[in-house]
């Protein structure tokens, strides 16, 4: 397959800059969808539309904090079926076989809840991460 002349970029230009104005470069670079460095340098240059990403902080911290809290959500419910599978194991004593018949509903919706959060926090996450 043939390449138009147009798309292949042969020409190089060389850019001196000291260590700091490089790191502000990268800095612009950061804060915009621009994946690399030449991109955006390329694109401002010819004055081509460069977009740039907005983060809002008290959403960053909320994110941040539900990601702390889903952490700690699966660790309570991993240790709610670890005791609710030990306790299976006692199943012929008769109180604990009955104990057993009323917390299955509980677990069961525990779970249910805890899939449900965590699907919501990755999509809000996800829809986020990408903005």
């Amino acid at each position: 397959m043939e390449k138009n002349s147009n798309t292949v970029r042969s020409i190089i230009f060389k850019l001196r800059m000291n260590a700091d104005e490089k790191r502000q470069l990268q800095e612009l670079q950061n804060k915009s969808t621009e994946q690399s460095l030449s991109n955006y340098i390329r694109k401002v240059s010819l004055q081509k539309p460069v977009t740039i990403k907005y983060r809002n902080q008290s959403t960053d911290d909320f994110l941040n904090s539900m990601l702390e809290l889903k952490r700690q959500l699966n660790g309570i419910g991993n240790n709610f079926n670890q005791a609710v599978k030990k306790l299976h194991t006692l199943d012929k004593i008769p109180e604990f076989r009955c104990w057993l018949q009323s917390t299955e509903a509980l677990q069961h919706s525990l779970v249910t809840t805890m899939e449900e959060i965590k699907s919501r926090m990755n999509q809000l996450f996800q829809q986020w991460s990408q903005k």
